[in-house]
């Protein structure tokens, strides 16, 4: 697949084939998955508190590199991460476009699988916000009983920092952000523990507000490009124009770091990422421009 996507007259012919924007990039996969990793990496254990860290899709396959930053900052804070020991998913694609007979069945076998961890009372660290949030209000609306307990267990990863390692301080970078707020985040899960987060950790700025204009499929379909640019244009882009050339350039978001990084020159970073590199002294070692 990463093969044909790097020719470009393939590439343009496939996705117009499918009705989508010929000018858009495809996502590389990633050589490794972030649960080939996981199984292969030696176990850490003996941890006042466990979490669950939500393997989705996009981070699994596309971006496994946040979750492996994901793992070094929880360790780090003193958590016991595990992952599910089976595949999981969230079942955003068969709800947002109605399949919802193929989301029960994606579902019952999700639960099915988070059923030890939910008894346990293990906080769900998600990593993408559509999926976090399709795990916090969609699944228990789908799935009545059969998820209970699911709501309520299902942290972002600035909450399961906040609320299971209140006493864990980030490194310090004293550094300008700008970058894009995931709309789910925004409207579902909420931003108020990142933005202490990024307190603490010396990060100054805001995200922009708005949309960023990608929203999964949306932005890829032939017939939205126009649109999807133009909501980008609206607050994001002019919101990445304004900030300083040195500003990281952060986007927890899969769709929101694909729009950035195709229609800018930053290369956006899940705060997972920037907080892993801090850790391990490379925070500053980000090219000036935004790139981060």
């Amino acid at each position: 697949v990463n093969a044909a996507a790097g020719v470009p007259a393939l590439r343009r012919t496939g996705l117009a084939l499918a009705g989508l924007d010929p000018s858009r990039d495809v996502p590389p996969f990633a050589a490794r998955t972030f649960t080939r990793w996981w199984r292969d990496r030696p176990r850490t254990r003996g941890a006042a508190r466990k979490v669950v860290l939500w393997p989705d899709t996009f981070t699994n396959h596309f971006a496994p590199e946040v979750a492996r930053s994901a793992v070094a900052v929880l360790e780090d804070a003193g958590l016991e991460v595990v992952v599910p020991p089976g595949p999981v998913c969230c079942g955003l694609t068969w709800i947002s476009t109605g399949q919802l007979g193929i989301a029960k069945r994606v579902l019952t076998t999700t639960l099915a699988t988070l059923r030890p961890a939910l008894a346990a009372g293990l906080p769900i660290v998600g990593l993408e916000p559509s999926c976090a949030a399709a795990l916090r209000t969609d699944v228990p609306e789908l799935m009545g009983a059969a998820a209970h307990g699911l709501s309520g267990s299902v942290k972002t990863f600035a909450q399961a920092l906040e609320e299971y390692a209140p006493h864990w301080s980030p490194p310090v970078l004293d550094r300008e952000i700008t970058g894009q707020l995931h709309c789910h985040q925004h409207a579902v899960l909420g931003d108020a523990a990142d933005r202490r987060l990024r307190a603490k950790a010396g990060l100054s700025g805001e995200p922009a507000g708005g949309c960023c204009g990608l929203a999964g499929n949306f932005g890829y379909e032939k017939a939205h490009a126009d649109i999807s640019r133009a909501v980008a244009a609206d607050r994001l882009l002019p919101a990445l124009a304004a900030a300083g050339p040195d500003a990281i350039t952060l986007a927890d978001g899969f769709s929101c770091r694909t729009q950035i990084g195709r229609l800018t020159d930053r290369r956006p970073i899940h705060t997972a990422e920037l907080l892993a590199r801090a850790l391990s002294g490379d925070a500053g070692a980000e090219p000036a421009g935004g790139d981060a």
